[in-house]
């Protein structure tokens, strides 16, 4: 037995139709209207300091109406910072913008001539700093004809690739000094004065889980630590 599904009537229709014009009309006028109108800008993640730098650089958005708020383009905004990875947002209504960042993970120091800065896991660097800062963290040295800019990425053959490798590292048996890629190949400089090569700048994961168990076993008096066949690592003077 089939059954048959009634057409809606004309005044349905009509009906439907004022109550979508009625909820564009709505909508269009809540794009205009002050009262989404952003009035806080709340940011969620990082440092004290790093929020307080993106409330700085979002606060010409204050007045924009929420609902005609450019998201992706918001987004791209934040992500520009050389502190930040990347962002989400949120629209708290009535007046309120909610961003939550990625802050970026300081992993080295580079340095070019007497000019140093702060670079990322990513490569990127993050700030200028003055001479000695970071004391902690490994360095990495590249040629004064270097392209080197604050929010920009490091070039693979001038220090991008040491920093990208340094932001693998975890949980690592000894504190590393440099981080140096010459001539194609990658070695680390621990304070210890133990040398770890890793050769080419490929399988680095494995190069570097095979160092972290080699180093624990390493006998006394060793120089170096070669990993660049993970096969067959080499400790020798």
């Amino acid at each position: 037995m089939r059954l048959s599904v009634p057409a809606p009537s004309r005044r349905s229709l009509a009906i439907g139709c004022a109550l979508v014009a009625l909820a564009g009309g709505a909508y269009a006028v809540a794009r205009e209207t002050s009262a989404f109108a952003i009035r806080h800008v709340e940011v969620i993640g990082g440092s004290p300091k790093l929020r307080a730098n993106v409330r700085k650089e979002l606060a010409s958005l204050r007045g924009t109406n929420l609902l005609a708020l450019d998201g992706t383009k918001l987004e791209r905004r934040v992500a520009a910072l050389p502190w930040i990875v990347s962002s989400t947002y949120d629209r708290a209504f009535p007046s309120t913008l909610r961003i939550a960042i990625v802050p970026e993970t300081p992993v080295a120091v580079l340095h070019r001539g007497t000019e140093t800065w702060l670079v990322s896991a990513r490569a990127r660097v993050i700030a200028r700093l003055v001479p000695g800062a970071r004391p902690l963290l490994p360095r990495i040295w590249v040629p004064t004809a270097a392209p080197v800019t604050v929010g920009s990425f490091l070039v693979p053959d001038y220090g991008g690739t040491a920093a990208r490798t340094l932001g693998l590292v975890q949980h690592f048996p000894a504190r590393i000094a440099t981080a140096t890629l010459a001539h194609g190949e990658l070695t680390f400089a621990l304070r210890s004065g133990v040398e770890i090569r890793f050769g080419a700048a490929m399988d680095v994961r494995l190069k570097l889980a095979i160092a972290r168990r080699a180093l624990r076993v390493l006998p006394g008096g060793s120089t170096y630590l070669d990993v660049s066949v993970p096969e067959r690592p080499v400790a020798g003077q």
